[in-house]
């Protein structure tokens, strides 16, 4: 377990969103990235709640944001050191914001990002 404050947490967070290419970054609409303490269950590192932008159609407007939410109690505690950390936030940001984009958990587990 990794002892971080929610406030180093999120820089974290904001260096990994740094690391996504801008060319992704530039076709994500309409969603944020909200870090949380706690997951509805436990084990869950990340979580997306939306309507994927492959299922959006011309009646989509005026909805509120989709939202990634990262928790970090349980990433911490799933880290041994702050350079894991570091990692599996990278990584649980991009399994996030590809299920935004509309790839499935089985497509990302055949990809490595499980």
């Amino acid at each position: 377990m990794v002892e971080l404050t929610r406030k180093r947490f999120e820089e974290l967070v904001a260096d990994a969103l740094d690391t996504i290419p801008p060319e992704l970054t530039r076709m994500m609409d309409n969603v944020v990235i909200t870090v949380s303490e706690d997951p509805p269950e436990p084990g869950l590192l990340g979580l997306y709640e939306g309507i994927p932008l492959t299922e959006r159609g011309e009646s989509y407007s005026g909805v509120l944001p989709d939202q990634i939410f990262l928790y970090w109690r349980e990433i911490c505690a799933f880290c041994e050191t702050a350079d894991q950390v570091v990692e599996e936030i990278r990584i649980t940001v991009v399994h996030e914001i590809a299920h935004h984009f509309g790839i499935s958990d089985e497509r990302l587990h055949e990809l490595g990002w499980g």
